[in-house]
């Protein structure tokens, strides 16, 4: 089975007795744990929501996934579906951790746009301004603004192949980024900076590289401080397979009979500014409320991050600094998919309505995005 190493984007029969768990997960899918902020949310809009996740997982065969909902601008419902630990039978909440895998992306971009904003980071600036540890490149200097928009001609993955050492590391690395630096630094680029669009997660550690430098301080330490803490993201902090963390998932995925097994292990301390960071639908749904409302950047700084770039071969391009954009039946949206072991991510926002969904699946290689655009259909409708 071919399995979705990089972060973009049968029945249940997760173990014994069979029958009962199914009909418990099924009871589970029509009375989902909800938060507090359930009771803003009408009923019809909520009796939507919850259809729409269940019929999503029942077709997708999923056994956990947490939702959130923004609604003009306020986080407004929660709930968590299934089962987050099938084997101990632990049901999902809204405060269930999951890998974000490429929804990193958007929290990385915001605090690289908070530094940019305070004078700190020049955009424009060849990297090695603040990363000295990333050598010139002969096909020519590189932006923070090319490598937050994948332009930079950076390298992905070597390969997708089983057991490749990137996509499916499994050492631990206690100073992340200079670690996550020495993947590739060494390598050519695939495209001289600036020519056209070429996804890179280890662009993104390029990206956390120039954070350190510009701020003076670590990565992880400096999004806590900047981005989680004034976000009220109390619960989101990167993956570390080996601690004990509270309310994190189990992760997933089919193997070729179709079976749910546990994922293949992975350790991302290696990649945190593209896919390393765990959270909740509650948390990532404050990340939303937080950005539509302008309280991490200035909506200028905003407009200029969803921005999409221009690529120098003239290729259209829809990824601006961290969020993919589009216009769906008129409305402009921004947002941003991800998946890797165990996880199936996406966040989606329509700004001018200050709408905005979350979705987090502990299985790899579910279609999280077209649930997160149906939820945001449900959104809009109501809103209007």
């Amino acid at each position: 089975m071919k399995r979705n190493g990089h972060e973009e984007e049968s029945g249940l029969k997760p173990c014994r007795p069979t029958r009962i768990l199914i009909a418990c997960v099924g009871l589970l899918l029509a009375v989902p744990f909800v938060v507090a902020q359930d009771a803003k949310v009408s009923t019809d809009e909520r009796g939507k929501l919850e259809d729409t996740v269940s019929r999503f997982m029942a077709s997708n065969s999923v056994p956990g996934l947490s939702a959130a909902v923004v609604q003009n601008g306020e986080y407004l419902w929660s709930a968590g579906f299934g089962m987050a630990d099938l084997e101990n039978f632990v049901p999902a909440t809204a405060e269930t951790l999951y890998r974000l895998a490429s929804v990193s992306k958007p929290l990385t971009a915001v605090g690289a746009m908070e530094l940019w904003e305070r004078g700190k980071l020049d955009l424009d600036a060849p990297v090695q301004k603040y990363c000295p540890a990333f050598p010139e490149k002969k096909e020519g200097p590189i932006t923070t603004r090319e490598a937050l928009g994948h332009i930079a001609g950076i390298r992905h993955y070597k390969s997708d192949a089983e057991g490749d050492p990137e996509v499916y590391n499994v050492r631990h690395f206690d100073d992340p980024i200079a670690a996550g630096v020495r993947f590739f630094a060494d390598d050519p680029l695939v495209a001289k900076p600036g020519t056209y669009f070429h996804y890179s997660t280890h662009g993104y550690t390029l990206v956390g590289c120039v954070m350190e430098g510009a701020s003076g301080e670590k990565y992880v330490p400096y999004m806590h401080a900047n981005v989680f803490l004034p976000a009220g993201m109390a619960e989101t902090q990167a993956d570390d397979r080996y601690a004990i963390i509270t309310h994190r998932t189990r992760f997933y995925q089919k193997d070729k009979a179709g079976k749910i097994v546990n994922a293949d292990f992975l350790d991302s301390s290696y990649k945190i500014p593209g896919g390393g960071w765990l959270s909740s639908a509650q948390d990532m749904a404050k990340f939303e409320v937080a950005v539509l409302n302008d309280r991490l950047i200035r909506r200028a700084t905003r407009d200029l991050m969803w921005t999409p770039l221009k690529p120098s071969d003239g290729s259209e391009d829809t990824y601006a600094l961290g969020w993919g954009s589009a216009v769906d039946a008129g409305v402009a949206e921004v947002g941003h998919s991800g998946g890797q072991q165990g996880t199936s991510t996406a966040i989606f926002m329509a700004p001018d309505r200050k709408a905005g969904v979350v979705v987090l699946i502990n299985m790899e290689e579910v279609p999280a995005s077209t649930l997160a655009k149906e939820l945001l259909q449900v959104v809009l409708a109501a809103s209007k």
